[in-house]
């Protein structure tokens, strides 16, 4: 299939669009961040870092540990970021940027996100950490790609009286029984939900009332088919739609820093995410 120069851009020095990067410059095994300024907390562990290149909210540092190759980028906030991020990178392993062609043979990416998320449930504290087995979005992007709409995501979209559809996708089987078959006492597993936005949509209230009265209760409450809402967050129901369409191995891991039900904040939200870093790092070498 031959892609036109305005789907798939590229720049004048032969890297892809937003990313700035060559084929050559990330690993099979990528960790992603949100933050442009945690990317160096999870490099500083690197053995060796060979290539660093920063564009927009895109940092990318590609290194060695333990003999492994890893890059770490971050997607700045939302899913349509992630949307852009899992685009690029994707295309970086499986088109051939001179003739615009899909190459033959697929290449599957192990793609790992660590993050931050707020509690749903108040048996999750704060500085736990939840394990994504799915991610549901309340956004728009799966509208545009062919996703998973379910009795869950149907029972949802009743319950909250939305005006659309929840979509909703696991994670990879294979990288989730690899960070859940030997999880520590503060680990959890459940499905995130991923939102729009950081206020309202998180059930915050400002200078506003919100248009869905009660949504965190909703949220705390919904359980349907053994299905609890255990966190919420902004990205994870992205990178598990952009896998599945793409063909990628992808998993998302949250450190709590904050439970909304007692409304308690983590006053330690560093040394989590250091730990998180720590144990995905081990596992991934």
């Amino acid at each position: 299939m031959k892609i036109t120069p305005t789907d798939l851009i590229i720049n004048p020095d032969g890297t892809v669009y937003h990313l700035n990067l060559y084929p050559e410059n990330i690993a099979d095994t990528i960790i992603t961040v949100g933050d442009p300024d945690r990317v160096k907390f999870v490099s500083r562990y690197f053995d060796s870092i060979e290539f660093q290149i920063s564009k927009r909210e895109f940092v990318t540092h590609t290194g060695y540990l333990n003999g492994k190759r890893l890059s770490v980028i971050s997607s700045g906030i939302g899913t349509d970021n992630v949307e852009i991020l899992m685009n690029e990178l994707d295309a970086l392993v499986n088109i051939n940027f001179k003739t615009f062609e899909v190459k033959p043979e697929h290449k599957t990416l192990n793609i790992i996100r660590l993050g931050t998320s707020g509690s749903l449930q108040k048996s999750i504290p704060v500085n736990s950490f939840v394990v994504s087995e799915w991610g549901i979005g309340f956004d728009a992007l799966g509208y545009f790609y062919e996703t998973e709409y379910n009795e869950t995501t149907n029972k949802i979209k009743a319950e909250f009286d939305l005006e659309f559809m929840p979509y909703c996708n696991r994670s990879s089987i294979e990288l989730f029984k690899l960070f859940t078959l030997n999880m520590p006492t503060n680990w959890f597993t459940g499905a995130t939900v991923t939102c729009p936005g950081f206020y309202a949509p998180q059930g915050r209230t400002l200078r506003y009332n919100p248009k869905i009265e009660g949504l965190l209760q909703k949220m705390n409450q919904f359980s349907h088919a053994g299905v609890t809402l255990t966190n919420l967050e902004m990205e994870t129901a992205g990178y598990y739609l952009m896998g599945k369409v793409l063909g990628h191995e992808v998993l998302s891991i949250s450190a709590i820093l904050a439970n909304r039900m007692t409304n308690d904040f983590s006053q330690q939200a560093d040394k989590q995410l250091d730990s998180l870093i720590k144990f995905a790092l081990e596992l991934l070498t």
